[in-house]
This record gives C-alpha cells, structure tokens and sequence, in this order.
C-alpha cells in the first residue's frame, strides 16, 4: 500500500474528504518524524513502538573490489510490533 491508497482508506473509513485525511495523516507523521528526531520513542498502543536506534562505526568490505572501508556511525529507526499486532498477524 502506497501513500494515496493510505489517503483513500483512510478517506473511506473516516468518511472525511480526501484532502481533510491526507492533511492528518501528513501531521501524524510530521509529529512522528519530530519525536524521533528528538530521541523520543512513540509508542502506538496496540500497533508497536517507534524508537531511534543508533549504529556503531564498523568496518566493512566493498563488494567490487573488496577493499577494507570504515562505515561511520549513523542513526536509523527501529520499530518494535505490539503483541496485539503481532497475534493478528499469527
């Protein structure tokens, strides 16, 4: 599911004008993006948890001349899925 069918779905079951779903969903993930941001985690009940997750410096191989290169230290997001979630998949 791309963004716009999100928009659609999301339209559709809240019976809201398409433009009205795609600015909240827009601010969800503004709001989102701005906690993670800040080093907050966002825990969605019933979904899962949103965390930053940081990367320690490594060393790796490059894959066309494997050469030795130092892969520095980066941030990226981690999401942990709710036990609820995680059963109605199951």
């Amino acid at each position: 599911m791309n963004k716009t069918e999100l928009v659609e779905k999301v339209a559709a079951k809240t019976e809201l004008p398409k433009k009205d779903a795609e600015a909240a969903i827009e601010a969800v993930l503004e709001v989102i993006e701005e906690a993670l941001v800040a080093g907050e985690a966002v825990k969605l009940s019933g979904f899962g948890i949103f965390s930053k997750k940081e990367r320690a410096a490594r060393e790796g191989t490059n894959p066309a001349n494997q050469e030795k290169i130092e892969i520095p230290a980066s941030a990226t997001v981690a999401f942990k899925v709710s036990k609820a979630l995680k059963e109605k998949l199951n």
